[in-house]
């Protein structure tokens, strides 16, 4: 697509419309990392949408949760936007894409934007490619953007430096796990949700996570360690309670803003961005491997 042709979809988009962000989230994820170093809303928007990881293991209830917190913002008019990264396959690299199956609660809500993309093998929970399109989000001036990663336990940490409020969702059923997520999916939360609370064993589960978080060094601060809510995302139970919670880091523009444009955040990111066009010529190149003697020539130019 031309320069002036995608310049034209980013003045659509910020002017509200949601098929022009469609499209420009499709040239993002085509694209790579030139659309934004070409475009100054894109690099530096007006405004920034809250972005809101939410993150844990398999099975745990992410999509439900995510479906009742749209309920609940929209219901504050907030406008609500879900990048949701769906397990890409090995062999094809494709993905099931499931937004309009988990969401079709608010798909007909002109205030939600909802879209799905595949993982493509990123062992950090986010494809690469997430970096570009939650920058479309700010251009197209949501309130808040809700990050749903593949659920792939603790190596899910690049979330830490795309979000700017973590909430790691586990069940009653995560306890013999905990041990094993200190290293790396304990410390990245910025709060817990006990989902399926009302199962046997919710209870002993919430405090063997606080257990864990007198350790956490942010126990501390000021601030506190990340505090523990047990909820049901299928029933409703104790969502209102979480929501409002999240919400205060919101609220707190000085304090989320002001991270994200800290060197550590905009590093990570450049490093993802820098891996998406490596991968494109990694991809590229071995695609022209067709015999010993085209693989032997491959090697002996590292």
């Amino acid at each position: 697509m031309a320069p002036m042709e995608v310049a034209a979809l980013v003045q659509q988009t910020k002017q509200g419309d949601r098929r022009a962000l469609a499209k420009l989230l499709t040239q993002l994820e085509r694209t790579g990392p030139r659309l934004v170093g070409e475009n100054i809303d894109l690099l530096q928007p007006q405004k920034t949408a809250f972005r809101i990881g939410i993150t844990g293991p398999p099975g745990a209830g992410k999509s439900t949760l995510i479906s009742r917190l749209i309920g609940i913002w929209r219901a504050q008019n907030l406008t609500v936007g879900v990048l949701a990264v769906d397990p890409s396959s090995p062999f094809t690299q494709g993905a099931i894409l499931g937004d309009r199956i988990r969401y079709s609660d608010h798909a007909l809500d002109e205030r939600v934007f909802i879209r799905s993309l595949g993982s493509r093998g990123s062992l950090g929970g986010l494809s690469a490619s997430a970096w570009l399109m939650v920058r479309a989000f700010d251009v197209a001036g949501f309130d808040i953007v809700l990050l749903e990663t593949v659920g792939v336990g603790q190596t899910e940490l690049e979330i830490m430096n795309v979000a700017d409020h973590i909430a790691v969702v586990l069940t009653p059923e995560s306890g013999d796990g905990i041990q094993g997520m200190k290293a790396g999916l304990m410390e990245i939360a910025d709060t817990f949700a006990v989902n399926k609370a009302d199962r046997p064993g919710a209870d002993s589960f919430a405090r063997e996570i606080e257990a864990a978080l007198e350790l956490d060094p942010r126990a501390m601060r000021e601030t506190g360690a990340p505090q523990v809510f047990k909820i049901s995302a299928t029933i409703g139970t104790g969502l209102d309670l979480f929501a409002a919670h999240v919400d205060l880091a919101r609220v707190d523009n000085q304090e989320w803003t002001k991270r994200r444009a800290n060197e550590t955040r905009l590093g990570a990111e450049a490093r993802a961005l820098l891996m998406v066009e490596a991968e494109r010529a990694v991809l590229k190149r071995s695609s022209q491997i067709k015999t010993p003697s085209d693989l032997g020539h491959l090697l002996r130019t590292f």
